[in-house]
């Protein structure tokens, strides 16, 4: 049977561009689908506009950073306005950027949403196409509350979008993303009311990084409600008045926003799995070591699979999708030891495997735990409590790191390195023979003892 492509690539997001790009290398005719900017979630409405509003917050730690250092005190004006036009501006440009890589690939982009009609033809609008393989790479979606009043709060998406900065913002949630935002908005100047079901800030991280990391947000001026739920919102004179149960406070008023930042699924409503018999399971496509679905000429990558909702990971799951079905190159994609970054302020950093993990997995008595937290040099005249935690998790039996874990400046820049000697089995001798920079944060992890 003739195909119209060799592959045919639904969804524009990281996976789905790598695996394209990566395909269309080897001589693929390929084509991809997308309805909405090219780039998907990390470029359009996560990581990169995300990232970008980490920066402008930090600035004003910067101005009263400054004064220990002998810079006269300033009063700074902040133009929410210019950054989210700024910001939208550079999303822009990427997604252009990225359309361009495409094309200089050779492969065809359609704007539109695509359908599978069976298991070698999809529907992009008014059209059909077949292909002897397909990708499915349209990534995840942020969950929404079926509550009452949920149409006055937003997720993620609309963050980037709002029209003014609220001066009081609620945010529902305790993940990366939640947390991430929490800072953001208490940086730019905004009150910050961070409302959590539980104790804790980022749930399946090691302890050790929650309670430190909570508690240095305390400090910055984030509030929290612990063990408390959402029942309705409500649109009051004084603006948006949530019903909460559970904790102290039973009610909370904020001006006008309300972020519910309370995870992911994956965003696999109306793309006609049905039609080609994919198998879903727990919400994501199911799929083998080698991203294949239950059709062998169906592919899933990236949060769609509900594997791990990372975008290196997506990007490496695409690539490796085109090695093996395209360069004759099969590839498996290794999940351990993913280094993880939370860019909160202070920063997260971690990879390998968590305290509670460890002794899990090897046992208490065999699990050795070095552990240091100091005030970073660069607040020794600055006067802020501020203070750097990072950890060592090593095995006793043959003195292999396990895990690592930091709170503090940089941290994402220092675990990217840390990673590559965990993924290549370096012990706690390895680390203790390799020279200090100094004077650096990251030194502590080759000087604790």
């Amino acid at each position: 049977m003739n195909f119209d492509y060799d592959l045919f690539v639904i969804g524009a997001g990281s996976g789905g561009l790598a695996a394209s790009k990566r395909a269309a290398n080897y001589g693929a005719k390929v084509a991809i689908a997308e309805e909405d900017l090219v780039g998907g979630t990390c470029v359009i409405r996560g990581c990169i506009p995300k990232k970008l509003m980490v920066y402008a917050s930090q600035f004003s730690h910067l101005y009263d950073d400054a004064i220990g250092y002998g810079w006269d005190k300033v009063e700074p004006h902040f133009d929410w306005q210019k950054l989210i036009t700024a910001i939208d501006r550079e999303v822009r440009r990427l997604s252009m950027l990225h359309i361009s890589l495409l094309e200089k690939a050779g492969v065809t982009l359609m704007q539109g949403r695509a359908l599978l009609v069976d298991p070698h033809t999809v529907a992009v609008g008014n059209q059909q196409f077949t292909a002897e393989k397909i990708l499915i790479a349209v990534g995840s979606e942020a969950v929404f509350p079926k509550i009452s009043g949920a149409e006055y709060a937003v997720t993620s998406r609309q963050m980037f979008k709002l029209p003014e900065q609220p001066q009081h913002i609620a945010i529902i949630g305790g993940g990366y993303i939640s947390t991430e935002f929490a800072c953001i908005m208490n940086g730019l100047g905004s009150s910050v009311t961070q409302i959590l079901r539980g104790d804790l800030i980022l749930r399946g991280f090691d302890h050790d990084i929650r309670t430190h990391l909570q508690s240095s947000l305390i400090q910055h001026g984030i509030q929290y409600l612990t063990q408390t739920a959402i029942e309705k919102i409500e649109k009051t004179n004084e603006g948006l008045q949530l019903s909460l149960s559970g904790g102290k406070v039973p009610e909370l008023t904020v001006d006008s926003a309300i972020l519910f930042a309370i995870g992911r699924i994956p965003n696999l409503d109306g793309i006609g799995l049905e039609n080609a018999r994919v198998a879903v399971e727990r919400g994501g496509v199911v799929v083998n070591e080698f991203s294949q679905t239950s059709q062998p000429n169906i592919f899933a990558v990236g949060d769609c699979t509900n594997r791990v909702m990372l975008t290196p990971v997506a990007i490496t799951e695409g690539r490796a999708f085109a090695e093996t079905e395209f360069g004759n190159n099969p590839q498996m994609v290794s999940y351990k030891n993913i280094p993880t970054a939370v860019f909160s302020q202070p920063e997260v950093g971690t990879v390998g495997l968590t305290e509670t993990e460890a002794k899990q997995q090897f046992g208490d008595e065999n699990i050795k735990i070095y552990r240091s937290t100091f005030r970073p040099l660069f607040h020794n005249l600055t006067g802020a409590e501020e203070r750097t935690l990072m950890k060592l998790l090593v095995d006793r039996q043959s003195d292999r790191v396990l895990g690592a874990h930091i709170v503090g400046k940089d941290a994402a820049e220092i675990i990217q390195s840390v990673a590559i000697a965990l993924n290549l089995g370096a012990t706690k001798r390895d680390f203790d023979a390799t020279m200090a920079v100094h004077p650096s944060t990251a030194e502590e992890f080759v000087t604790m003892r």
